[in-house]
């Protein structure tokens, strides 16, 4: 199949397919003698694990990697979980910002309902913003 078949085929862009070439992630495919690419039915299955593990939260570099194993003939599960723990304790992490950021936010919200617009008098700054707030509980 050709490119355009290809990309038809997973809902993946050709341009998108070339960078997965480029990568190396997705191996060169033969050439016709009019020099367009020609894709056989593994070229599908490759894309849409990449698809696929992409949506579970890898980069092309690990996908790299996973597929350079088992191009060897190598096991990937260890690699993979080990892959996704790793990403998993990311998202925590991320959550735990994201909720600490909620807190303030909701505090500053709060505060700032309880102010007088009138005593607003700072002519560089909103009262609604807390001074110093990059050095309270922001570490």
């Amino acid at each position: 199949m050709k490119i355009g078949q290809l990309a038809a085929a997973t809902g993946v862009s050709t341009k998108a397919i070339r960078y997965y070439e480029d990568l190396g992630v997705l191996p060169e495919p033969d050439r016709a003698a009019n020099g367009y690419r020609v894709y056989d039915g593994s070229a599908t299955e490759r894309v849409s694990f990449i698809q696929d593990a992409q949506s579970a939260g890898l980069s092309l570099l690990e996908i790299q990697m996973i597929l350079d194993l088992r191009d060897a003939g190598r096991s990937t599960c260890g690699h993979v979980i080990s892959s996704l723990e790793a990403h998993l304790e990311d998202v925590d992490r991320q959550m735990a910002d994201l909720e600490r950021t909620r807190s303030r936010l909701d505090a500053i919200i709060k505060r700032a309902r309880s102010l007088d617009p009138a005593g607003c008098d700072d002519p560089n700054r909103c009262q609604t913003i807390p001074t110093n707030l990059t050095t309270k509980g922001n570490s």
